[in-house]
């Protein structure tokens, strides 16, 4: 079976104080649409936006993508349902707010997901610390649809720990989420 990924990029950018994480310039793009050719280059994409963001679906535009929706507002746990919605297969979760994720990262989840197609693997920084993506193995697609909160898949995690990889990814790949101005402005200096 092969693997989805599921690009989650629905969040109200809230702790922005008015502007979309998401638009971002990171080169000359916004984010998103950065987010969204890497994942495009890695595998077959499924992008979870919010309904009526159009400036989003816009991002995206010419990209292969499937584009899914849900209500402005909701938490993480209904994107991820309504994203895994309808597949059979392995699923690579992606945060679009995650700018060093590459798409050899992806490839890289998706060839160790192939020689271990129960596990759980979950990114990592080089010390082990864990991060995103996640890739989650098919049997689990039916707790991924049960899931509530805005707490994602924590939970589902603690409670298959045992199935949990952690694959290393370089530098802060799996650990760099920018969500503020601040985080933005930070990261922009380190570049």
């Amino acid at each position: 079976m092969s693997a989805t990924i599921l690009l989650l990029a629905a969040g109200a950018s809230s702790r922005m104080r008015g502007a979309d994480k998401l638009l971002e310039e990171v080169g000359d793009q916004p984010l998103l649409r950065v987010m969204a050719a890497r994942c495009a280059k890695a595998g077959r994409l499924r992008a979870v936006l919010p309904e009526g963001n159009a400036d989003r679906a816009e991002a995206l535009d010419g990209l292969e993508a499937e584009i899914v929706t849900v209500p402005a507002g909701g938490d993480m746990s209904a994107s991820l349902r309504a994203g895994v919605a309808g597949l059979t297969g392995p699923v690579l979760v992606v945060l679009a707010d995650m700018p060093e994720v590459t798409a050899h990262d992806m490839h890289l989840m998706l060839a160790l997901s192939a020689q271990a197609p129960r596990a759980i693997l979950r990114a990592a920084d080089r010390d082990g610390t864990p991060g995103n993506p996640v890739l989650f193995p098919a049997d689990l697609l039916p707790d991924l649809q049960k899931i509530k909160g805005d707490k994602g898949a924590r939970d589902l995690l603690r409670r298959h720990a045992g199935k949990v990889h952690l694959i290393p990814l370089p530098e802060a790949h799996a650990l760099t989420d920018l969500d503020t101005p601040e985080e933005w402005a930070a990261w922009r200096a380190r570049r």
